[in-house]
């Protein structure tokens, strides 16, 4: 199958799930800011989506698109080597226009599994999980937005959210026009505008993200309708 065999293919798999995690990531940063504003309104999400049926096969497909789309990453991460060959070693000038994260996305994309697993042990793991093997937390698995407030308390962790949305932020901003250009929705006169157009949603999507952290960090007793 295509898909599979060919390069082309695999960077095609990559475009698609990119595409569909960075759908997720807008929603799950919508549903993040509703925190800033409403304690119980975000609990209500929440709780919506707990240990729901739905929300268990939708975990599911979330968690199936990510893996696909790591693996695949390295897989052409792999093949890029060794067409090179020995000629990696070889000290180059590196090309002006070639961005810094275009060079580093094997880096930036594995900071940004780390950071994913962080986040899935602090809430995934306390809330959904949590929930579905009717564990015994110190917060309700419902009270997302106390979790929220504890987890962000610790300035160890929102460092560590930080450098994560930092990572995510340099992933998105190379990977949003070159998803479009392996598409074939990139041409001459749309290269440069799906640049600007990625680079400026993906500042917004990481913006809002960044903003919950630092709101629940510096002032915990503002956030939530308080």
């Amino acid at each position: 199958m295509w898909l599979i065999d060919s390069s082309i293919g695999r960077k095609v798999v990559m475009s698609v799930t990119g595409v569909a995690l960075v759908l997720f990531l807008t929603f799950h940063m919508s549903m993040n800011v509703v925190a800033l504003f409403s304690a119980d309104g975000y609990n209500m999400i929440c709780e919506f989506l707990g240990a729901n049926w739905y929300a268990v096969v939708a975990t599911m497909g979330l968690a199936a698109l990510t893996a696909i789309h790591i693996v695949y990453a390295f897989i052409l991460t792999a093949q890029n080597r060794r067409a090179r060959g020995n000629s990696r070693y070889e000290v180059t000038d590196k090309p002006a226009k070639v961005e810094w994260a275009s060079q580093n996305m094997l880096v930036l994309g594995l900071i940004v599994v780390l950071g994913l697993l962080l986040h899935l042990f602090n809430f995934w793991y306390n809330m959904m999980f949590a929930e579905i093997m009717e564990m015994e937390t110190a917060i309700d698995p419902t009270d997302g937005f106390e979790l929220i407030k504890v987890t962000m308390s610790n300035p160890v962790y929102v460092v560590l959210y930080l450098v994560w949305l930092a990572a995510l932020w340099m992933h998105l901003t190379h990977g949003f026009w070159s998803a479009m250009q392996t598409l074939g929705w990139s041409g001459k006169v749309w290269f440069c505008r799906w640049k600007v157009i990625g680079c400026a949603y993906s500042t917004l999507l990481i913006l809002g993200f960044a903003v919950v952290v630092l709101a629940f960090f510096l002032c915990p007793n503002c956030v939530g309708g308080c």
